[in-house]
């Protein structure tokens, strides 16, 4: 009679699998609840050109280029200012990525992830830095439109005006007629 060999891998039913499984899938889900990971959330603010001084949310953060941590998305007020720029006062918008939302966030927690909004601004020359002549007959003309209204402003009730320092005014054929792009010229008809 011929012996029967014992086979020593002997077939296991798939209950008896089953258990084994379970647990082995527990232990990894559990494994990942528990994993040092977060989303780390960074705002970066870029402007043309750089160097710009940056607020975000009346809080200084530095140049640009600049990054910052934030918590929270939304609608954040945005200010920049360099010489010789007009200063931008702007809002920009954080949108959260769908696997910020209540639901998959459970899922990718554990993740390590890594979400970085940009926000790039373009600030414009101011116009003493792009027109010089212009800027000056602008500043001259400015003078000359306070210089009529702070004496009547400056006289007490009660007391004359104080007597106008500046010369007496000339005829309109004597004034300089100031034309932009054009040579300044006198208002007298040529002979």
């Amino acid at each position: 009679m011929a012996l029967a060999r014992r086979n020593p891998f002997p077939r296991s039913s798939r209950l008896e699998r089953f258990p084994r499984a379970f647990g082995a899938i527990t232990i990894a889900l559990a494994a990942l609840a528990f994993a040092p990971g977060c989303v780390r959330r960074t705002i970066e603010i870029t402007s043309e050109p750089t160097g710009a001084m940056v607020w975000l949310n009346d809080e200084q953060l530095g140049r640009t280029p600049v990054q910052t941590d934030f918590k929270f998305y939304g609608t954040y007020d945005v200010r920049l200012s360099l010489e010789g720029y007009e200063p931008l006062t702007t809002s920009a918008e954080a949108v959260a990525p769908f696997y910020e939302y209540p639901g998959p966030d459970l899922l990718v927690a554990p993740l390590p992830l890594h979400n970085r909004i940009a926000w790039h601004f373009d600030l414009k020359p101011t116009q003493e830095s792009t027109d010089k002549a212009g800027a000056e007959r602008a500043i001259v003309e400015r003078a000359r439109a306070l210089r009529m209204t702070i004496p009547a402003a400056a006289a007490k009730p009660g007391e004359a005006p104080a007597p106008d320092a500046s010369p007496a005014p000339t005829s309109p054929a004597a004034e300089p007629v100031i034309t932009p792009g054009a040579p300044a010229t006198t208002g007298a008809a040529p002979k």
